[in-house]
């Protein structure tokens, strides 16, 4: 009982942010009438999610450097204008588009980092600068006009599904077995990788939690996620996008906990001067971390435009706020040096959750801006709090 006891402690901020999704989950559930768990509306959720998730990967490791990116909103909106005037008006070939928007993406990233790297001018002011700077530039490129259809090949970035091998039914209907496959593969390489780091404590002399704990979270995890992909397989199957979020999640969660260049943020951000006189090079680190912003602003340009199958002058706007508000929501500190990726994961879904199911049940986007508002504050508040009784 004490081993779990420490276990919350030092993972308050993640177990009480994913209690919390739970218990929004549920709620809305309820008094959604059950429709906020069809399959139709979990495949809405994960694609009206998969921009904001893309951004909070990036945005994580900002504001663990102790910075903050205010123009990732703007940055979608350029760069999914540029994508609609090269496809529709220039009549590109969508694939190099997709490399060009990436490598601007870099560019925009790195011209951010050059001025707050190298020239030390705060990046409040930088990238509010480049919000303006964006839109401003939005605006000219689509000569205040929407610009679409996109083909179908680049539409499929965020609307297309992964095809089934198997052309399964079930109940005389439908029923992606591929989707079903890849749940089952999912849950044994989780349980592998968990019993793996779990053998490597134990190895070491580190203290594991309780053999029984080990067992149940590993039943909880492969029933959610045989639960999701079930959910899944009864509609279309998994979306394209999803795979694309995995790979992404996957790559930043060994990013930040197993490779040097994470533990290097992270000292950055816990103390920069310890950091530098200990032979980090910070400045160029902080330049690489928002290059890496950019490339995944513009990713998330291109999955906004594919979705909307057009380009709009208002794309992106305001979305900024939601990535950021994921990220303090999910556990990361404002102070920098604190945050992990499957809390800004959590966060965004948090985020997701309770702009779906207001919006099914009806609630203006006045009071759904109250509400996010108040989850930002309570989740910074609580982080406070958790710092000062610790100290």
């Amino acid at each position: 009982m004490k081993t779990l006891t420490t276990l919350f402690k030092n993972n308050v901020r993640e177990y009480g942010m994913l209690i919390a999704l739970i218990a929004v989950m549920v709620f809305f559930q309820i008094r959604t009438e059950g429709v906020l768990m069809k399959p139709v509306n979990i495949t809405n959720l994960v694609l009206q999610n998969s921009y904001v998730i893309t951004m909070a990967l990036g945005m994580l490791l900002i504001i663990i450097t102790g910075w903050i990116d205010l123009s990732v909103g703007s940055v979608v909106a350029v760069i999914g204008a540029l994508a609609g005037v090269l496809i529709v008006r220039y009549d590109y070939n969508w694939v190099l588009v997709v490399a060009i928007c990436l490598l601007l993406g870099a560019v925009i990233g790195a011209f951010h980092g050059y001025f707050v790297a190298y020239l030390k001018i705060p990046a409040f002011i930088v990238t509010l600068a480049g919000m303006l700077i964006f839109r401003g530039l939005t605006i000219a490129l689509l000569r205040g006009e929407s610009v679409g259809p996109f083909p179908r090949g680049f539409q499929n970035i965020s609307s297309g599904f992964i095809p089934d091998l198997f052309q399964g039914s079930l109940n005389d209907k439908p029923f992606h077995i591929t989707t079903i496959i890849i749940g089952v593969l999912l849950s044994i390489l989780l349980i592998w990788l968990d019993a793996r780091t779990r053998g490597n404590q134990k190895k070491y002399g580190f203290e594991v939690t309780p053999f029984y704990f080990f067992v149940a979270k590993n039943i909880l995890i492969t029933a959610a996620v045989m639960g999701f992909c079930y959910l899944m397989a009864s509609y279309k199957g998994l979306p394209n996008v999803l795979v694309l979020l995995f790979v992404l999640v996957s790559f930043y969660s060994f990013i930040t906990s197993s490779s040097v260049i994470g533990r290097r943020i992270y000292a950055m951000g816990g103390n920069e001067k310890a950091a530098r006189l200990s032979g980090v090079n910070t400045p160029r680190l902080l330049f690489y971390t928002f290059i890496n912003m950019g490339v995944l602003a513009s990713l998330a340009g291109l999955i906004v435009a594919a979705r909307l199958n057009s380009s709009t002058p208002n794309a992106g706007d305001g979305m900024e706020l939601d990535v950021i508000a994921a990220c303090f929501i999910g556990g990361a500190s404002p102070m920098g040096g604190v945050g992990k990726v499957i809390g800004a994961l959590v966060g965004a879904f948090l985020i997701g959750v309770l702009n779906n199911g207001m919006s099914i049940m009806g609630v203006g986007i006045d009071w759904q801006k109250v509400v996010k508002g108040v989850v930002l504050l309570l989740a910074v508040l609580f982080d406070v709090y958790n710092k000062n009784k610790s100290a």
